[in-house]
């Protein structure tokens, strides 16, 4: 009875939930309530038109302030690849409930694999119409161990993965030269920002990380704001980048007006449009090359 009476609340939850990307060693995988909740989302609400000390790491309902278990990372395996649980819910992650509400799909339920609809796909709420449009997500991060000193100017984006969020596990690839974090660990941050198909909302998570196998003592660039560069590859920001900041009361970091090349508003996201490559963000280290490495150049690593 237990069981049907939790798939029900499930299935009743998800069905306007949005996106979050999952992993123990995320800040709020227990909810932000003070105890352990299975079913949280608290992570997944979308942020839009708040204050920079609302929105940067989730603050308006203390996300921050839930750090992971003490010894818990999410790993970057340097030169190979990380994989996190993007879901609506944890309860529809690995990380609960054995996995027995989790699908190949972010909600936990079947759909095509050309999924598309032409209006907006609103189950899961992935903002897009098909894959293809998906507008794209990142991870940044930061050498310091301390949550309250990240900051846009120090926090580098350092891998992207084109045509997501769309299914449940995606990994992300890590730059070979990624230097090794502090004995704390780092602090590293996902996000993206919708390519319009519903409000246009920005989400920005923090994790404990740290990077594995690092022989390089290479150091990351001071990140700059990205620029929208549709057409115009030398006008895009070179070298590392900040996240993306955009539709909030302040903090942003970009702004764009008018349509892009397809006739749509336009909307700033992790692809090429404002110059983020698919893959590993190799050109963000100090004396470094430019470039970027792809999905089918690394070595998948499974870590969720």
């Amino acid at each position: 009875m237990f069981v049907r009476l939790l798939a029900i609340t499930l299935s009743a939850t998800f069905v306007q939930a949005h996106l979050a990307a999952w992993h123990k060693g995320m800040y709020g995988l227990n909810g932000v309530s003070g105890s352990i909740n299975y079913n949280t989302d608290d992570v997944v609400h979308p942020l839009y038109q708040l204050p920079k000390d609302q929105w940067w790491f989730h603050g308006y309902n203390n996300v921050p302030d839930f750090p992971p278990a003490d010894g818990d990372f999410l790993e970057l395996p340097v030169g190979k690849s990380f994989t996190v649980e993007i879901a609506s819910n944890r309860g529809e992650t690995s990380l609960s409930f054995g996995g027995q509400y989790a699908s190949a799909w972010p909600d936990g339920q079947t759909y095509p694999d050309d999924y598309n609809v032409e209006t907006c796909i609103t189950s899961p709420n992935m903002h897009t119409q098909n894959e293809t449009r998906a507008a794209g997500t990142a991870f940044a991060i930061s050498y310091t161990s301390d949550i309250k000193q990240v900051t846009p100017e120090n926090l580098a984006v350092f891998t992207v993965r084109y045509h997501t969020p769309w299914k449940r596990l995606t990994s992300y690839d890590v730059p070979a030269d990624m230097p090794a974090c502090p004995a704390g660990g780092c602090i590293c941050a996902w996000g993206w920002v919708p390519n319009g198909c519903g409000q246009p909302n920005m989400y920005h998570l923090p994790y404990r990380c740290k990077v594995t196998g690092a022989t390089s003592t290479k150091a990351i660039g001071t990140p700059k704001p990205p620029v929208w560069c549709e057409g115009n590859p030398d006008g895009c920001t070179k070298g590392p980048k900040q996240m993306i900041y955009w539709n909030q009361q302040d903090g942003n970091n970009i702004e764009v007006d008018g349509y892009d090349a397809a006739g749509d508003f336009k909307s700033p996201a992790y692809n090429d449009k404002c110059g983020f490559p698919d893959g590993a963000q190799n050109d963000i280290f100090t004396g470094a090359s430019g470039g970027s490495s792809s999905s089918s150049s690394t070595t998948k690593v499974l870590i969720v």
